[in-house]
């Protein structure tokens, strides 16, 4: 069993309206906050398509779809956040608006062993701890996109987290959420993006070099390893501008060339071309 029951989620782009589904559907109260009245909307607008298309496909009921809507709510202000037992933060891959936002809900969150987590797939979690006065409360709970569908979630102790939010954090994804833990150092990239993030520029320097078209890079890897997606497909989905973020985040810790994001990925995000959520990047969507 675990004893929260009252989440917070502050953002509501794509992974963190999925991370709150993911609670809500497992019988938590999730309160939901973005910075704007608008963007507070969309958000709302992507949860509630994401559950009426789950029960379409048959994976939820109408009424267990009702019943995580019923448990769902919206705020632009993180005061709300006073009475959580958790708070994810899942924004932008920046360290300075993720501080800012560690010290805000320090000031807010009124229970002193309320769990702080940061979804971050880079950004070393101890520069979040330290920004707040309860680091031993503060680590990583890093999910993947999508959310709903992916078992996956790593958990990050960072050099101050306490042994009590830790072990609380793995009984909740695990007994609660139902999805599988894995533990990782608080070192950028992590377990899976340590992995994944070279073998992604790999692929892009390889198209860039014009070595293989990009067709020919993504059937490769799909038809000789049997990976579900090639790697700039892959990349697409992620978003170029998360790949690139990972990227520079990971060389300016190990500073090793593999980590170095190629200059083509560089000009497709100064372009906007960030992959399926602006429409096009290696592919047109």
């Amino acid at each position: 069993m675990t004893d929260i029951e009252r989440v917070g989620v502050v953002g509501c782009g794509q992974m963190g309206a999925g991370i709150a589904e993911v609670c809500a559907r497992s019988g938590l109260e999730v309160m939901v906050a973005e910075t704007t009245g608008e963007a507070l909307e969309l958000g709302r607008t992507r949860l509630t398509n994401s559950l009426r298309k789950a029960a379409e496909r048959g994976k939820i009921t109408v009424a267990e779809r009702d019943a995580t809507l019923d448990r769902l709510s919206f705020t632009t202000d993180l005061g709300e956040f006073a009475d959580r037992d958790l708070v994810v933060e899942a924004v932008v891959e920046s360290e300075p608006v993720k501080t800012e936002i560690f010290q805000v809900l320090d000031q807010v969150v009124t229970r002193p062993d309320a769990i702080l987590a940061s979804n971050t797939s880079s950004i070393p979690v101890v520069k979040l701890a330290v920004a707040t006065s309860r680091p031993d409360y503060v680590l990583g709970i890093h999910f993947f996109n999508p959310a709903p569908v992916q078992r996956l979630v790593e958990l990050i102790p960072a050099l101050t987290t306490g042994d009590d939010a830790l072990k609380r954090a793995e009984v909740l994804v695990r007994d609660v959420l139902g999805k599988h833990a894995i533990r990782a150092q608080d070192r950028s990239g992590f377990v899976v993006n340590a992995l994944l993030i070279p073998y992604l520029l790999s692929a892009v320097r390889m198209f860039e070099q014009g070595i293989a078209s990009r067709e020919d890079i993504d059937d490769g890897m799909e038809m000789g390893c049997a990976h579900p997606m090639g790697p700039l497909k892959l990349a697409d989905m992620i978003g170029l501008d998360t790949v690139a973020s990972v990227a520079d985040s990971m060389y300016a810790e190990y500073k090793e060339p593999l980590y170095a994001a190629p200059p083509l990925l560089q000009r497709m995000v100064d372009a906007g071309r960030l992959g399926r959520k602006s429409g096009s990047g290696f592919y047109a969507y």
